[in-house]
């Protein structure tokens, strides 16, 4: 099951585990049963604090493996063989039920321990969806902290009837006590924030008038992205107080499977760039704030930035890196189909299309490289492109021509997204040529069209291009004085991660220079007039 080198990483790990755990194993005769037991006798034969006995699935599910400590019931559970990406899942939940610590922030174990109501919660994953992992790695977690939780990682490839009963069409899919909680990826932040406001605890409440209470800083940057890490680091560098608030730590990057063109690395995966990021961020001293929402920005002597939580920030400078996000087709259907059929990462939901025909909308880099993805899972892909050409790289133009179970449609306009109520059934399009309209059947449709900066929450406080980007000189400037901005979110050209990382870097180094230039706001507190007067460098 597992290779000499995988089982030497393992041996190593489980030296971390310092308490006795049980594998408890639901099986039957089918060959998935027999691979989880092979599986679970390995790790079992690496750690001597480590056992394997058979018994009952919690759920009712098999093949099953649970996780137990010594003396209680099995909260943590796996239904099916927690391979591909969910290994890490896996490898994770043994050293913490083995009593290895985790790195999160204790104010944040201390909300999931007073989580005071019984909650059974259920994942259902694709193996080849990089998105899950966080997802299960962080409900296992909550489950191992709080003894009322209780959570089952389900591979839907392997429970389809359960799938197809919920009409699970897009991963991952969270259940709560049996009603849905979520879909897509979500950070521990988030989940323990939507577990307050359901279980009305008054924690998010409290959260947000914590952060109201923080000094302000010299530099706030709004976004979590490559740019606003960079942003971020090259301030703490300069040893001015510094912060970070973020819906999601990682931005677009998380969502990104293979990442080949980051100069100095021949190839990485987004969410392993993004943990790298993250660990940078944090060996310095900056105030990373997740699960915030920025609501708004103005001046009125320091800068001021309200959060959707009702917090304000305060800050000398900020650095606005609110990154983009996946732009919508925009037509009937669209919204109601979302997660029902209209997906948006073809890695994620590819594998629950398996032998159905699909749509990819756009031929760009990503349409086409998602149809090649596709094909190699699905019965039949056909992509439609607005123009009448493709914008995609000649050799992946090559490569999807090549492939038999591609059919590529340029001078398509869809114009609707047809469903049956419970999920979609099809797509109309225009033919831009000749006006007329056709009809295809289809399981899925895959939404590949670019990008939309995430703008709409300045409203007219900052000037914007005709495409809605932050408009930025060659420092990062924005048109508010002491704001600059940086990556995707701005009028840099070329929305590329390095490209972020670089304008991220300027603006943070633009920030310090108009830092040393600019008077100390008489709204930031100061100890005496004199340390006011102390504190103003000479712009030498």
């Amino acid at each position: 099951m597992l290779d000499t080198q995988l089982k030497l990483q393992l041996e190593s790990y489980l030296q971390k585990v310092v308490a006795p755990i049980e594998l408890l194993l639901a099986l039957d005769d089918s060959p998935q049963s027999q691979q989880l037991y092979q599986l679970a006798t390995e790790i079992e034969s690496l750690s001597a604090l480590i056992s394997v006995r058979q018994q009952a699935s919690p759920s009712g599910r098999v093949p099953a493996m649970a996780i137990a400590r010594e003396g209680e019931e099995p909260r943590v559970e796996f239904a099916g063989v927690p391979m591909g990406h969910e290994f890490s899942s896996l490898v994770l939940a043994l050293l913490q039920a083995g009593g290895h610590p985790t790195k999160q922030e204790q104010a944040l174990l201390d909300r999931i321990e007073q989580l005071d109501r019984p909650l059974v919660i259920e994942t259902y994953i694709s193996l080849s969806c990089q998105n899950c992992p966080e997802v299960v790695q962080a409900f296992n977690l909550m489950a191992l902290i709080n003894p009322q939780i209780q959570h089952r990682m389900i591979d839907g490839a392997l429970f389809k009837q359960e799938v197809e009963s919920r009409n699970i069409l897009a991963v991952p899919s969270v259940y709560v006590n049996g009603e849905l909680f979520g879909q897509g990826r979500m950070t521990l932040n988030e989940m323990v924030d939507k577990l307050d406001t359901a279980l009305d605890t008054g924690a998010a409440a409290k959260k947000a008038a914590e952060l109201d209470q923080k000094e302000p800083y010299d530099l706030l940057v709004v976004g979590g992205g490559p740019a606003g890490a960079a942003a971020a680091i090259y301030a703490a560098r300069k040893g001015i107080r510094t912060g970070i608030v973020a819906d999601r730590f990682g931005g677009q990057v998380l969502d990104t499977m293979a990442i080949e063109n980051f100069i100095s690395v021949s190839a990485t995966e987004g969410p392993k760039l993004v943990a790298n990021l993250e660990q940078h961020v944090l060996d310095y001293d900056v105030d990373l704030m997740q699960g915030q929402r920025a609501a708004g920005i103005q001046r009125n002597g320091l800068i001021e930035v309200p959060l959707e939580s009702g917090a304000t920030l305060k800050s000398r400078s900020v650095v606005l890196s609110t990154g983009a996000r996946w732009r919508e087709m925009n037509v009937p259907g669209e919204h109601e189909y979302r997660g029902r059929g209209v997906a948006y990462c073809p890695h994620c939901d590819g594998p629950l299309f398996k032998g159905k025909s699909v749509a990819v909308i756009g031929g760009g880099n990503s349409g086409i490289e998602a149809a090649i993805d596709l094909a190699g899972i699905v019965e039949h892909v056909t992509v439609l492109e607005f123009a009448d050409t493709l914008r995609a790289d000649e050799v992946l133009q090559r490569k999807a021509r090549s492939m038999s179970n591609i059919d590529i449609i340029a001078s398509a306009m869809t114009t609707e997204v047809l469903g049956d109520g419970q999920r979609v059934t099809g797509l109309t399009y225009v033919d831009r040529e000749t006006d007329e309209q056709h009809q295809l059947a289809l399981a899925g449709i895959f939404v590949q069209i670019g990008l939309v900066p995430n703008t709409e929450w300045l409203g007219d406080s900052i000037d914007l291009t005709a495409h809605g980007e932050i408009e930025i000189n060659q420092r990062g400037e924005t048109s508010m004085p002491g704001v600059f901005a940086a990556g995707d979110v701005s009028s840099v050209p070329y929305k590329q991660i390095i490209i972020a990382m670089g304008s991220g870097s300027t603006a943070a180094l633009s920030a310090f220079d108009y830092l040393i230039r600019e008077p100390i706001s008489s709204d930031e507190p100061n100890d005496s007039a004199d340390s006011e007067q102390e504190a103003q460098p000479s712009a030498a």
